[in-house]
């Protein structure tokens, strides 16, 4: 593989700098610019940076009182380069390569606070039941006008206006913005990023894009990771901005990220396929596991404070636990289709997740209900934003709460990562009541 990386640079000798980076508990990019004549030594050799660097909060400051900071001496850990290899970052004015890296011990043990390492120990435990999911995910986000006191639809630059309507699956709004749609497929035919259909929303310039479907769940959250940081830095270019917080305008639905899987056994079989359109038993076995999951995880899906202005009662994202067949307003669908793809949709998750959590809590809960063989209720029919239902937390200290004194999460997280996430949702929690719900806007339009 690092024959590979290295010749990536050759073939591209315009690359004059280089980024290295991880993904920290927020999903925020976290690394080093190096310049391309001392790549071959970080291909080689990795870098190194404090481990506390994965577990900094939303601003980018030390946990207070964290063990990783202080009492251990801020020690380092090992950064290698991940299978993904270089990719290109096209919102970048100067041709520059970004080398997505992740964390490892001294000892070369992975490093148990690091998210990707988090969603590689789930898979795992799939592999050894002689399992794979098959994952694809569905991004959500808008377009945003910042440059004035108060949101809004930034100007069409083919029409020079400025439409304040939702318009769901409209061609007029992915036309409107054609010229950025256009690089962004571009962008992400360089990136290797599997950009499928794309849709408008409704929201106020709100779209969203499919990535393809494939039976690596690494690398779709490789993807979905690397496609939020895409769109964000492309909309700059464009003169405008790009936003996958949950909520940004109260009185249009936020930004959902979901998430398609189903899971082959070694010969390839969609383990969900029964040949007609109710599923296998250990579909409904991976649903229930879902479901029982879902309230104590429900930090992994609203990680942020402004995540909870999304999951109201009628707002297209779910607030009740359930599942049904063919049914958006349910937490969990089983989309109908050919019985081959025999799927689960997970709708709970916004769009600002970070995504290596998010695959490790639905995959880890999914592999715990069929490592159980538990069988979830009846399933709803019907408006289920209209039925008495267990809930999903409704407030981020709830949902902190719920996810540190799980019994549940523990079997899908290791102890050092829930550690870390609670310390840092708690000091964000803090934080984040000293500001106006605008400042707090400001901090996430541009971070999540």
């Amino acid at each position: 593989m690092s024959s590979a990386m290295k010749n990536y640079l050759r073939k591209h000798p315009e690359v004059r700098t280089i980024r290295v980076a991880a993904a920290d508990l927020n999903g925020q990019p976290r690394g080093k610019r190096v310049p391309s004549r001392f790549a071959d030594k970080v291909v080689e050799d990795g870098t190194r940076f404090p481990m506390s660097v994965l577990n900094l909060d939303i601003w980018g400051e030390d946990i207070d009182n964290s063990p990783l900071v202080f009492e251990t001496g801020d020690a380092d850990g090992v950064l290698k380069p991940t299978e993904r290899g270089f990719v290109p970052m096209p919102w970048l004015e100067a041709p520059t390569a970004l080398l997505p890296i992740w964390m490892f011990r001294e000892d070369g043990r992975p490093y148990e606070g690091d998210p990707r390492q988090t969603l590689k120990t789930v898979l795992d435990r799939f592999k050894e039941k002689g399992l794979t999911p098959v994952v694809a995910v569905e991004l959500e986000f808008f377009l945003i006008d910042d440059s004035g006191r108060n949101l809004q639809v930034p100007i069409s630059p083919r029409s020079i206006k400025r439409r304040k309507a939702a318009e769901t699956m409209s061609i007029r709004a992915l036309d409107s913005f054609d010229s950025f749609f256009t690089d962004l497929y571009d962008a992400c035919e360089a990136m290797d990023i599997p950009a499928d259909t794309a849709i408008s929303e409704a929201g106020l310039g709100q779209f969203e894009i499919n990535l393809m479907h494939g039976d690596d769940a690494l690398r779709a959250a490789d993807d979905a990771w690397l496609f939020k940081l895409l769109v964000k830095g492309l909309a700059r270019r464009h003169g405008f901005a790009a936003s996958f917080m949950a909520k940004p305008y109260e009185d249009y639905a936020g930004s959902g990220l979901h998430t398609h899987f189903s899971v082959v056994d070694k010969n390839g079989a969609n383990i969900f396929d029964d040949g007609g359109p109710r599923g296998t038993a250990l579909m409904r076995h991976a649903v229930a596991g879902c479901m029982n999951a879902m309230h104590d995880c429900a930090l992994i899906f609203a990680p942020h404070q402004n995540s909870f202005d999304r999951m109201v009662p009628g707002a297209h994202a779910p607030s009740g636990i359930c599942w049904a067949y063919e049914n958006r307003t349910a937490a969990i669908r089983i989309p109908s289709g050919s019985s081959a793809a025999r799927r689960i949709e997970h709708r709970v998750a916004g769009g600002d997740v970070n995504p290596y959590l998010m695959l490790a809590a639905i995959l880890g809960a999914a592999l715990n209900g069929i490592e159980d063989g538990v069988e979830p209720p009846e399933p709803i029919t019907g408006n289920a934003y209209a039925l008495e239902l267990p809930r999903i937390p409704t407030t981020w200290g709830e949902a902190i709460d719920a996810f540190e004194n799980s019994t549940i999460v523990p079997r899908i997280f290791s102890a050092e990562l829930i550690r870390n996430l609670v310390s840092t949702k708690r000091q964000e929690l803090f934080y984040m009541a000293e500001l106006s719900p605008n400042e707090q806007v400001e901090i996430y339009l541009d971070t999540v």
